[in-house]
């Protein structure tokens, strides 16, 4: 996303760090702040990283998890994907805590001590961009259409990151009926 800036990047997230998972909570804050610094590209990446943690995340499922979560009706379905997302973001950082609802179609995923939030005065946008494409990512791989919708970020008012996930809008289409 931003490869004139690779070079300073990679200093401090070496690939070897990144591929086998191993990057210090130091380096990772370090390179956050940074990434503040670059303006809309900020937004750019944290969505990208989002998005491609519920994609490895859910690749590295067991194979038989997928198929039963994928097979489970609409409802439990989101159930099952949003407690995935919420195993995610603790996995990221083991002091975050995230919990989700499911409502009517609207889900919210809801995550206090956010690694990407933490901020030492408050910051004019939400930074939330990270959990808003995990949480999304996570329900479309399992046939779940989703709009994501930040309504709250730490790093704006304290408190906790609140991602809103509408699902009413994407109820399921029935197929064309078929003859007997």
């Amino acid at each position: 996303m931003l490869p004139q800036r690779l070079d300073f990047y990679e200093e401090w997230l070496h690939p070897d760090g990144l591929r086998d998972g191993n990057i210090g909570l130091a380096p990772l804050t370090a390179v956050v702040g940074f990434l503040r610094t670059e303006g809309e590209a900020y937004e750019r990446v944290m969505t990208r990283a989002g998005a491609l943690a519920g994609e490895w995340s859910i690749a590295a499922l067991p194979g038989v998890q997928r198929r039963v979560v994928a097979s489970l009706p609409r409802g439990l379905r989101a159930r099952a994907a949003l407690r995935i997302a919420a195993r995610i973001v603790r996995s990221v950082l083991s002091t975050s805590k995230a919990s989700t609802r499911l409502r009517r179609g609207h889900a919210r995923l809801s995550v206090t001590s956010s690694l990407f939030c933490a901020v030492r005065e408050p910051h004019a946008a939400p930074l939330c961009a990270f959990y808003a494409a995990l949480g999304a990512d996570v329900l479309r791989r399992f046939d779940l259409p989703v709009e994501v919708r930040i309504e709250s970020c730490r790093a704006v008012s304290g408190g906790a990151c609140v991602v809103e996930l509408d699902l009413s809008g994407a109820a399921e289409v029935p197929g064309p009926a078929m003859a007997a």
